[in-house]
């Protein structure tokens, strides 16, 4: 059997189970640049690396914001990212009006769920090409969530979507221990880290392609882009410079112990062989 005979629409399973489309969606979240988030007791970081099609062009914003304590990184169709972010402000926007109160972020990530969930079931329409990372502070803490087209959603501490994500969760896995009572400015160095990782070998994290965004406990969602990232990447420089720095003074010390042993070596006298005595 032909997987084009299935995958025709997105309410179609394959005889093996699958729905095709929203494998194809998911796909395009792989070819998008990619984000990463972070999560403590207090704060939320997100960062993502922007993309222009061409040199002469503008990059793709990455980063939006949807109320003061709430905001999204993306990775995929950025215009569906636009539809799913407009939704997002007015479920803000309506629970402000009728409730007084901020929208809580299990509340938005699931209604955003049950729409995209909709198009998986309904003929004529598509799953979104988009995957995000759902960031923010609400009266029950900091939390981080993924959204997946099929309508999935999960909390996460640590989180990266995109190409070459994989790289990213690596070192989120190595490190995801340190998390919970890290400052902000160390949750911002762990995920530049991360998100370098995800470079090619020729690229560079630089203020034209990053964006940096925090929020968190007395902290409205704010998000740094351009000359207002250079701070975040020259603390990660400086980091960085430091540990290699200690590495390689350890390093010389080491090898100075080396060189101390092998001289009490040498100058140590050779033992006086055992005496043997030799029957006649």
């Amino acid at each position: 059997m032909f997987r084009n005979n299935y995958d025709n629409d997105a309410t179609t399973f394959s005889p093996t189970g699958r729905i095709f489309q929203i494998e194809y969606a998911i796909e395009a979240i792989k070819q998008g640049s990619a984000a990463v988030g972070l999560v403590s007791k207090t704060h939320v970081v997100l960062v993502a690396l922007k993309r222009n099609a061409e040199e002469l062009g503008s990059y793709q914003k990455k980063i939006i914001k949807v109320d003061n304590h709430m905001g999204i990184a993306l990775a995929g169709l950025a215009p569906d990212a636009r539809i799913l972010s407009n939704y997002l402000r007015q479920q803000a926007m309506s629970s402000k009006m009728v409730f007084n109160r901020p929208l809580s972020l299990s509340k938005a990530v699931h209604s955003i769920a049950d729409k995209a969930q909709e198009n998986t079931q309904s003929a004529g329409g598509r799953p979104y090409g988009v995957g995000l990372l759902v960031a923010g502070f609400d009266d029950s803490g900091a939390h981080l969530y993924e959204f997946l087209p099929s309508g999935s959603v999960l909390e996460y501490v640590g989180a990266a979507i995109g190409a070459r994500s994989q790289a990213a969760k690596t070192f989120l896995e190595r490190k995801f221990d340190e998390f919970p009572n890290a400052t902000k400015e160390q949750l911002i160095e762990f995920a530049l880290t991360a998100l370098r990782d995800t470079l090619a070998q020729d690229k560079e994290l630089t203020t034209a392609n990053t964006t940096v965004a925090i929020v968190g406990k007395d902290q409205d969602f704010t998000v740094y882009d351009d000359d207002n990232v250079e701070q975040w990447l020259n603390l990660l420089d400086s980091l960085t410079n430091t540990r290699s720095t200690n590495i390689k003074d350890e390093e010389d010390d080491d090898d100075d112990d080396d060189e101390g042993d092998n001289e009490n070596a040498e100058e140590a006298p050779a033992a006086a062989p055992e005496s043997m005595d030799i029957d006649p």
